[in-house]
């Protein structure tokens, strides 16, 4: 075992020692002598041990995240020091290694079986270490060391979890707490999805993990230094921030949540299925299909201990709830505390009056006596069997109980095991029980078996936060049911040892998870049956599943075992395999009663967590001695090489599982570039460069605010469609001009080879095909599929390339502190149009392919005569067949960075550009028709 070092995780008997120890090393300070406050402060702020490194690396395979965290600190004092290394990792999420580099000294955890002792305590003291943060509670892994002066330590800490699906999107969720400024942080999370990524968004730090409802975006954005590459399967996320900008979010270090979100891309069948190597996953979600009626019981606590602003926003919560509820739904309310009070003695229909009376019952309800938990249940699922029976609606409706409650049970039938028996008696598997525990003092224990119990959902809610919206959001998750009775067959000899295969409900926005073993790895095709319920007819969904069945190697760094023993890489669906396992194995145990069938259960937990290096309640970790015979970065994965392992390695390894990655990532546009002149920018400005001519030719366009130009139309033939959106700001002081137009937002419609709009303004990117995606300007990125890359390079430009043959760069113009007369805006300049057609019009486009002549200029039309002062040099431009009278100008370009010579046309380009320029007005952003040339066009 690892010498002076205390390693926590749900282990209170460490804990207690960890803090006697430092209670006995408090006691000994006070025997010698008083030293000021003052001093001892700057004593320890001198010596403090300076952590140097605290990466976070994630790769999310199918759902199935492995994350590994790698620390580095330094003893900088004169004297032996405790170092802690501390981490929040999701309850969900299980151990599987860590490992602890201590001067020049290895520690590598093993896990093991843990002696049987006192039976049941086990879970007890399990729970007694961990720190429910509400809807997403966490557990906090410590471990502690005596590091020699000078010297240094490294701790590691690997995790997995499968993510959940809730209101439609998977949430990763990282905690960047290193309690310290520390010189390098990195957060990488590399997300690979076979069916394909939808709707990737990188949330601002969060604080706490009380989110509230999640009914509107995260407007927020990517916390600064995010930078998002992402392509059709895959994407990448990398949180790099300095120094200076971890200061500016938390000076003590705790910055909070790193979280990302994402969906997949599904088909409406019988669902995802993916197997590798002898494993299988089913993922079931599908949608669009009418809701199931609800049968609604909401059971209030409104004893004394509610008083105050619990009762007041769980009220609030409430009539919110009671406006979502559907006309094809029916509901009752329930106030208890000493006494069962009941709104109705039956359920009612949803009606606009039956919802104004529940609110004035709600809003009159008072806070008084004590908590009857088992006599408020009771008569809530009696409410509910009642109403099923006598309108025989159990197959085509759903029973629920929502239970809120902030205590213990105080009258009535106050013993656990009793109340569970009870409501199991009362439900018969039919009514299905969500509880929601206010507060720190309520039995969260007796609750969470309540709904586990009985085919519910539990969550915690903690009242110095929006309780109100987290009781919105908990309600979001199970407010439309859309198949009931859910059965998942596989041919039993084909299949064994899947997962849990009975659903009594299934709420949009979640998800189904079963995953099994083939017993024939050489079979081909995989027969799968779904039968369910839904409001109008019984469901049956049949399909043969073809089946590749390879060994393919994955680069998942975080490997529960470190590199360099000899094993091979993990099957990430035989680790979710053995992840849900054990999960419902752990919540039969739970529920169990009877000690032979515990025994059991804990016996078959405790062997598949051994054998696959998952540390649970029924297993240990011990450290252990390990040779050093290199360098600790190569062989534990620390090396800056292994912690930014490029989205190239990773796809390249997949290669053999049907991932079919889109174009490679490419390195961020430089706005330094070399582009052509071809260009609109500033008020709007525009320039034209006819290279064959050795010509140059400029125009202004005064347009109205709110006008839309059509800047490039060949939607016919190239499909490529770009307009711009002006806004108006006033004019300088002693301007010619009243007012200024400047572009604020650039929209492209490319119709080949899939429709995709973009739409660009100075703070943001959208990209929709069918997947719509936001992009903050203010942070690099990279996204592509099939044909079309955008690149934002952040604060200074947006690269679109499209099919490799046509190629936009819109310059992004930023003030920090504006004048009246300037306004953030845009500059679209064409860096290649050699995709564009003839047939292509708009102000800038009709004269991609022309030529041009100056007539009557005896000097090269390129370089013109430098007038004196108050001459002006004029000509005459031929282009297309017209003669226009131009004069010479200079104009600056590349945010005013170079400057052109150019034969400006006066009186909005009159005579140059084809026709008025009211012809060139768009109808709407992505108006793609024109009614120019013989690219003619309908478009949108």
């Amino acid at each position: 075992m690892l010498p002076l070092l205390g390693l926590c995780f749900a282990l209170p008997l460490c804990a207690g020692l960890l803090e006697e120890a430092r209670s006995w090393e408090d006691t000994s300070d006070q025997v010698g002598l008083r030293i000021p406050r003052q001093v001892r402060l700057l004593q320890r702020l001198k010596t403090k041990p300076l952590m140097t490194e605290f990466s976070v690396k994630s790769t999310i395979i199918s759902r199935y995240a492995f994350t590994t965290v790698a620390c580095r600190m330094l003893n900088r004092g004169s004297e032996d020091q405790e170092v802690t290394f501390q981490m929040q990792i999701p309850a969900a999420a299980f151990i599987t290694n860590f490992t602890a580099l201590i001067g020049d000294k290895v520690y590598q955890g093993e896990i093991t079986e843990r002696e049987k002792r006192n039976g049941d305590k086990v879970k007890e003291k399990r729970n007694k270490t961990i720190e429910d943060n509400g809807e997403k509670g966490t557990e906090i892994f410590r471990a502690s060391a005596v590091l020699p002066s000078k010297d240094k330590a490294a701790f590691l800490l690997s995790y997995e979890e499968l993510l959940q699906r809730r209101l439609g999107k998977y949430e990763h969720v990282v905690s960047v707490r290193p309690q310290q400024l520390v010189g390098r942080l990195t957060v990488e999370v590399t997300v690979l999805e076979r069916p394909g990524i939808a709707e990737l968004e990188v949330l601002g730090l969060q604080n706490s993990r009380q989110r509230g409802s999640g009914r509107g975006p995260d407007d927020s954005g990517p916390p600064p230094s995010t930078v998002i590459n992402q392509n059709e399967t895959f994407a990448k996320v990398v949180f790099k921030p300095s120094v200076v900008q971890q200061a500016k979010i938390a000076q003590n270090g705790i910055l909070g949540d790193f979280i990302v979100r994402y969906d997949v891309n599904r088909e409406q069948s019988i669902g995802d299925i993916q197997v590798l190597d002898g494993y299988f996953v089913h993922y079931f979600a599908p949608k669009d299909l009418p809701p199931l009626p609800k049968n609604v019981v909401f059971v209030l606590d409104s004893s004394a201990s509610m008083v105050g602003t619990k009762l007041r926003q769980t009220k609030d919560a409430l009539f919110t709830i009671l406006h979502d509820l559907r006309p094809q739904d029916h509901f009752n309310i329930i106030g208890f505390s000493n006494r069962i009070k009941v709104w109705k003695d039956h359920l009612v229909s949803v009606t606009p009056n039956s919802i104004r009376d529940g609110k004035v019952y709600i809003h009159h309800m008072s806070p008084s006596g004590g908590t009857d938990i088992n006599g408020a249940l009771q008569r809530g699922i009696q409410l509910l069997n009642d109403y099923v029976a006598h309108n025989d609606i159990e197959d085509r409706s759903v029973s629920l109980v929502v239970f809120l409650t902030d205590g213990k049970p105080t009258v009535g039938e106050t013993h656990t095991l009793k109340i569970l028996n009870n409501t199991r008696e009362a439900t018969r598997g039919r009514v299905c029980i969500f509880t929601v525990g206010i507060g720190a003092d309520v039995d969260f224990k007796l609750l969470e078996k309540l709904s586990l119990e009985n085919c519910g959902l539990t969550r915690r809610v903690h009242e110095d936060h929006d309780a109100r919206a987290q009781l919105i959001g908990f309600y979001d998750e199970i407010r439309t049911p859309l198949l009931s009775d859910i059965r998942v067959d596989y041919p039993p000899s084909l299949v064994e040892r899947a997962t849990r295969t009975l659903f009594p409900n299934y709420f949009n926005g979640s998800e189904i998870v079963i995953a099994g073993k083939l017993v024939d790895r050489a079979m081909d095709r995989l027969h799968v049956e779904v039968t369910a319920s839904n409001s109008k007819k019984f469901v049956v969904l049949k399909k043969d599943v073809p089946v590749e069945p390879r060994k393919v190697g994955i680069d998942v760094p975080q490997s529960p075992r470190p590199r360099g023993r000899g094993q091979e890489e993990p099957n990430h669906l035989e680790r979710l395999w053995s992840y849900l396992t054990l999960k419902e194995l752990l919540s039969a145990w739970l529920q169990s009663i009877e000690e032979p069938e515990r025994e059991r259960l804990r016996q078959e937990a405790q062997a598949l967590a051994v054998n696959h290096h998952f540390l649970i309640p029924f297993t240990s970790m011990t450290l252990k001695s390990a040779p050093r015979t290199e360098a600790p970065e190569a062989a534990y994965g620390m090396s800056s090489t292994s912690m930014a392992t490029g989205p190239e390695t990773v796809m390249q390894s997949l290669r053999g599982t049907h991932l079919q990655p889109g174009p490679a990532v490419k390195k961020p546009y430089n706005p330094r570039i070399k582009i052509s002149k071809t260009s609109a920018d500033g008020d709007p400005h525009f320039v034209v460069d006819f290279p064959l001519s050795n010509l140059t030719v400029c125009f202004n366009i005064d347009g109205e605010p709110g006008h839309i130009l059509r800047l490039v139309s060949d939607h016919a033939d190239s499909g490529v469609t770009v307009n711009g959106e002006l806004i108006g700001a006033p004019a300088p002081p002693n301007g010619h001009k009243k007012q200024r137009t400047y572009f604020r937002t650039i929209t492209i419609l490319v119709n080949k080879p899939e429709r995709s709009y973009l739409e660009i303004t100075p703070s943001r990117v959208i990209v929709d095909g069918g997947d719509r995606l936001v992009l903050p300007c203010n942070q690099s990125a990279v996204v592509g599929r099939r044909g079309l890359e955008v690149s934002v390079s952040a604060n200074a430009s947006v690269t679109v390339s499209i099919r490799g043959t046509v190629a936009f760069v819109v310059l992004l113009h930023l003030y920090r502190k504006p004048a009246p007369y300037q306004r953030n805006h845009l500059g679209f300049y064409i860096a290649n149009g050699q995709g564009l057609s003839g047939n292509c019009h708009g102000l800038l486009g009709q004269f991609l392919n022309q030529e041009a002549r100056l007539i009557g200029l005896s000097k090269s039309p390129a370089h013109p005569p430098v007038p004196e002062a108050g001459e002006r040099s004029e000509a005459v431009l031929e282009v297309k067949g017209r003669q226009v009278p131009v004069v010479w100008k200079q104009r600056r370009i590349y945010n005013g960075e170079e400057q052109v010579d150019c034969w400006f046309a006066r009186n909005n380009a009159a005579g140059l550009i084809d026709g008025e320029y009211k012809g060139y007005l768009a109808a709407h952003p992505f108006d793609s028709e024109t009614t120019f040339g013989p690219g003619l066009s309908r478009g949108l």
